[in-house]
């Protein structure tokens, strides 16, 4: 072979290597970029104005300022170059899809969110009339299905979503008398569910197993109540693909000034968050540093927080369990906000702190 030739394969051969590494290397970056992992962000959401989404009949929000509702932003699934990144961002927490979603699907978890909302406006619009001391009626529909065990003995019978309307042909008002009155049968004991699936009736019959960590019989699905509520006036809240229950409080300020026609904000801009039950309980919710982030983004001048005392029995179930309040103050000295930040224990809180506002503001 001539010196020539030689050369020129060697040659060929360099350029060969030349575009496989370029080609891996294309390769590489792109699984960094754009490859999912298993991990999902938690991001600082948005803070929103609540007067498009709630609507009472007879009575229009035309004041000046606003009442906010705060999100948490879900980013995901996540690419490891996202992942790296979010290391050096403030208020941003790496949840695997399992701390997330649990065992449901991404279907399911946006079943579920939903259905949290629906909820968080029905207990909203009961505490503000209640407040009030206005008319309003709690309907019961049945027990709405969360989640269903992978062992349980109706898994692939009911479905997320659907609500249980009898146990043995007999109607409960709420989900312990429905757990009351299966754990009272014996393992191995058949019943049947009547339920609504996608609006048809329909019934399954299964024999009860032996909880996972308990000695008691049970169905292995997680139940809650499914309730309506009607008042007068008219309430309506629709949020659009906003999820999750933490709206609670603000939907009920919301809708608690607008039925007593009284001007609380005077033009400012309040944001808070927290659960709310039909009695006016304030209740925790996860991620109020990414809320408190949100909510400071779009002026607010005051954030409500839950002021959920960190029990023995919340701490038995929950070691790491960090009070809402105590950390949304932890996050408005970090960030420097000169938002106030407002413990709540229940809608009373809410509403005399509002009262006081106002009085102040004259």
């Amino acid at each position: 072979m001539s010196l020539i030739k030689l050369t020129n394969r060697l040659k060929q051969k360099k350029r060969w290597r030349w575009l496989i590494g370029i080609l891996v290397g294309v390769v590489v970056l792109a699984a960094l970029l754009f490859f999912p992992t298993n991990y999902y962000l938690e991001v600082p959401g948005s803070a929103e104005s609540l007067k498009p989404y709630v609507k009472v009949a007879g009575s229009k929000d035309n004041a000046k300022g606003s009442y906010m509702l705060t999100t948490v932003g879900v980013v995901g699934p996540a690419s490891p170059a996202l992942l790296l990144f979010s290391k050096t961002q403030a208020h941003t927490d790496i949840v695997s899809k399992q701390e997330l979603m649990g065992n449901d699907s991404s279907a399911e978890y946006d079943q579920l969110q939903a259905y949290y909302m629906k909820s968080a406006a029905n207990n909203a619009v009961a505490a503000a009339f209640k407040a009030a001391k206005k008319p309003y009626q709690i309907h019961h529909r049945g027990i709405y299905v969360m989640s269903i065990l992978p062992q349980s003995p109706f898994k692939g019978k009911l479905a997320l979503g659907d609500t249980i309307t009898k146990l043995n042909g007999k109607s409960y008002q709420t989900a312990d008398a429905y757990v009351n009155a299966i754990k009272s049968q014996k393992v191995g004991t058949a019943i049947t569910l009547t339920y609504q699936h996608q609006g048809k009736t329909k019934q399954a019959t299964a024999k009860l197993i032996r909880l996972p960590q308990t000695k008691r019989a049970g169905i292995g699905i997680t139940l809650t109540e499914n309730t309506t509520v009607t008042s007068d006036p008219k309430v309506k809240i629709d949020v659009g693909n906003i999820g999750g229950p933490s709206a609670g409080t603000m939907f009920a300020l919301q809708i608690y000034t607008q039925i007593t026609h009284q001007n609380l904000r005077r033009g400012q801009v309040i944001a808070g968050t927290g659960t709310i039950d039909p009695a006016g309980h304030v209740g925790q919710i996860g991620g109020i540093d990414k809320k408190v982030v949100a909510a400071d983004a779009k002026g607010a001048k005051v954030f409500f927080a839950p002021n959920q005392p960190a029990t023995k029995k919340l701490k038995h179930y929950d070691p790491n369990y960090v009070n809402n309040y105590t950390e949304a103050v932890r996050t408005a000295k970090q960030i420097k906000t000169k938002m106030k930040i407002v413990p709540v224990k229940t809608l009373s809180d809410v509403i005399q702190y509002m009262e006081n506002y106002a009085k102040a503001a004259n």
